[in-house]
């Protein structure tokens, strides 16, 4: 079973040093089971709109921009927060300001079953954005602190598992339900339910207090990570990869419905079985990914393999899909998400280990607020071009060049995947009674 390795007590007098929470192995592994149901909730929540999108469209009477900028407002909020709510995962007890977030999001879920008009959906949806944005950030800050590099891979591959069952049972299960009830009690159902999820969150998670530890928080600043080479090139791979992601998790239901006249019921079945592969291939690789590392390869070759292999493969499946037929535009779609989740599974393990359990929450709340302007992007453009042309070729042709540049930027741009030397970095030099540590890549 996966084992939670903890850092040694610092030297008595070291500055601005982390120290993790005193946990059992058995209680960081229900931890890791309750972040794992925690983002498939997070994922439901962010992708069921899309859903009813049809329905909502018809009976608000809207165009299919205004669809898209619905779909996409979410994100935009969403992402203008992480730089805030990475510095809150690093400052404060991330289990508290976990709970609120999920609270937060659960709760404006259910609120958007109760809503009639577009501009009450744009405010719920920007609420949700702000519930959720302090989701990665939290997981990073976390998994940089309990778990080693040989073991990133398969705690990050949880979270993926967790991402696209989110939206595979939200189309197979939550399509037949709006087909059957309705949009309107889906989201009701949905949204107060998950509130049971933070019972046994608030059970399990320890509270940072509750440790004879103490956690010195870090004085790096944001722009010190901007100033890392490594930064940029993480944040644009982001980018493409939430690019690909999104457009996948907002418009595939109707892409399938409108381009490909599938009913809801096949639309259902066919997005279920596109994002359960995505969960299987995100099971295997992050598995795979460890046990390269175990075995001796580096982080920087394992990661960064997958990273480019995965993202270029997704790319050649959309440039595909838009010219597949029916009959095999599905399998083709599948195995695209079979190499995304291999990009996703090592995009965030990469990212914990360059920036180290100090800095982990700013640095993902950086990567993921650069990362998803793709995911704001998405939807809105998506949209915008259906309007123009009622066809899905340019966008899907478009999100295929975006995902190969992303392979350029995780292979070329950053640096070797080691944790910075924040001392040596933002001080000009290390500080005492510090281990060496080796030092990304700098502009």
């Amino acid at each position: 079973m996966l084992g939670f390795a903890m850092a040694p007590d610092p030297a008595p007098g070291a500055p601005d040093q982390f120290i993790p929470l005193g946990s059992s192995p058995s209680r960081m592994r229900l931890v890791l089971f309750l972040l794992g149901v925690s983002v498939l909730f997070c994922y439901i929540d962010r992708s069921n709109l899309s859903i009813a999108a049809e329905m909502i469209k018809g009976e608000l009477r809207i165009s299919d921009f205004q669809l898209g900028a619905l779909l996409s407002v979410f994100f935009w909020v969403y992402a203008s927060l992480q730089l805030p709510a990475g510095w809150l995962v690093d400052r404060f007890d991330v289990k508290w300001v976990f709970a609120a977030g999920f609270f937060l999001w659960s709760a404006a879920t259910a609120a958007t079953g109760l809503m009639h008009g577009f501009a009450a959906l744009v405010i719920v949806r920007a609420v949700l954005g702000i519930g959720e944005s302090i989701a990665f950030p939290s997981y990073s800050n976390i998994f940089s602190t309990h778990f080693t590099e040989g073991q990133r891979g398969t705690a990050n591959a949880a979270l993926q598992i967790g991402l696209a069952m989110g939206p595979a049972l939200g189309m197979y299960v939550g399509g037949r339900a709006v087909g059957h009830f309705g949009w309107r009690p889906f989201f009701l159902v949905l949204g107060l339910g998950s509130l049971l999820w933070l019972i046994p969150w608030i059970a399990a998670m320890p509270n940072r207090h509750a440790s004879a530890r103490v956690a010195f928080h870090s004085k790096v600043r944001i722009i010190d990570i901007f100033r890392m080479r490594s930064a940029w090139g993480s944040c644009f791979g982001q980018f493409a990869l939430n690019y690909s992601l999104y457009l996948l998790v907002t418009w595939l239901p109707s892409y399938l419905i409108r381009n490909r006249h599938f009913t809801m019921n096949e639309m259902a079945t066919a997005g279920g079985v596109i994002f359960t592969v995505y969960a299987i291939s995100a099971f295997v690789c992050g598995r795979l990914s460890d046990h390269w590392i175990k075995a001796g390869h580096s982080a920087t070759r394992v990661r960064k393999s997958m990273l480019g292999i995965g993202l270029t493969g997704i790319g050649a499946s959309l440039f595909i899909a838009a010219l597949a037929p029916n009959g095999v535009v599905v399998p083709v779609l599948g195995a695209g998400s079979a190499l995304l989740a291999m990009a996703g599974t090592n995009s965030w393990a990469a990212a914990q280990t360059i920036a180290g359990p100090r800095v982990a929450g700013r640095w993902t709340g950086v990567q993921n607020f650069v990362g998803n302007m793709g995911g704001a992007g998405a939807p809105v453009l998506t949209g915008y071009l259906l309007g123009r042309t009622g066809e899905f070729y340019l966008p899907l042709g478009i999100a295929a060049v975006i995902a190969w540049m992303g392979t350029f930027s995780w292979v070329f741009v950053v640096g070797r995947i080691e944790e910075v030397d924040w001392d040596l970095e933002t001080h000009g030099s290390r500080l005492p009674l510090e281990q060496p540590a080796t030092s990304g890549t700098r502009p």
